[in-house]
């Protein structure tokens, strides 16, 4: 799933944005919208939120006649207005590329009509801004709430910014995976996807599990929401360390990591334990 090498010099993160769809559930708490990456490339085979690195058309000013602003982030987390804007388009874009989610203001779209939208932007007849355009609709960027960032360790080859957005997604958004760089998805609550993923049944990389765990908690959709609005927004990039006969991945606030404050609540480390890696509490 990762290609970990210690002795590696980091390269420099590319930017990067995820969406985390949540939904009420039936009887209390959330559900999210997961998808599986296909087999092959970063993080291949894992059960991840929809995502992707950002493209330089998400940059473009035109954008700014197709959005609302997005929420402003203290301390900022992009170098400038435009990197902002451009990582909510990602996400939206992605989201759609992937998932068949996307956010609008307004009315939401049917998921015949984000289905369509999605083969003709993967058939290259047109763009996501363009048929905004055409349609005369509007990316509800204000309506992503940043939730974290993750920036992928120096020993890892393929590097990434990741902003993680929290989005709700409400009942009219079904979603749906793309057959292409995902093989399938669902929704379910936070905790039976950490269950499952602890039981052996399915892979998660750490952004995604210490996500769900936080997700976990929350009563409903509004207070996951208010958990994202409190959220630290500084970035958690783990630190590659040895630990016995194995490998472990330690987070800001472990005692193996240059930055003793957490970042995150949880565990403070993931070791390797056969192919995944689990969260566990430093030794001693």
């Amino acid at each position: 799933m990762l290609d970990l090498d210690p002795t590696r010099e980091g390269v420099p993160p590319k930017e990067a944005a995820t969406l985390i769809a949540v939904r009420d559930a039936a009887g209390g708490g959330v559900e999210v919208f997961c998808v599986e990456r296909q087999k092959a490339g970063f993080l291949g085979g894992a059960i991840v939120f929809p995502g992707g690195k950002l493209d330089p058309g998400d940059l473009d000013a035109a954008w700014a006649s197709r959005t609302n602003a997005p929420r402003a982030v203290d301390p900022p987390w992009a170098a400038d207005e435009a990197t902002a804007r451009g990582l909510a388009v990602a996400a939206c874009r992605e989201a759609l590329e992937e998932a068949a989610i996307l956010p609008l203001v307004g009315e939401a779209l049917t998921h015949e009509e984000l289905v369509a939208w999605r083969g003709r932007a993967a058939r290259k007849e047109t763009d996501l801004r363009s048929m905004l355009a055409a349609a005369g609709r509007t990316l509800d960027l204000a309506a992503l709430v940043p939730f974290a960032r993750w920036i992928t360790p120096a020993a890892e080859a393929r590097r990434y910014d990741t902003r993680f957005f929290l989005f709700a997604a409400g009942a009219a958004l079904t979603g749906a995976h793309d057959d292409h760089e995902t093989t399938a998805s669902f929704w379910a609550k936070p905790d039976e996807v950490v269950h499952r993923f602890l039981g052996g049944e399915l892979q998660l990389a750490p952004p995604t599990h210490r996500s769900l765990e936080i997700l976990a908690t929350a009563a409903n959709t509004e207070a996951a929401l208010d958990a994202a609005r409190t959220a630290c927004l500084e970035p958690i990039c783990p630190r590659l360390v040895t630990q016995g006969h194995t490998v472990a991945l330690v987070l800001p606030g472990d005692p193996e990591h240059e930055l003793r404050t957490p970042r995150s609540p949880g565990k403070s480390r993931y070791v390797m334990r056969g192919t995944r890696f689990l969260p566990e509490d430093a030794p001693g």
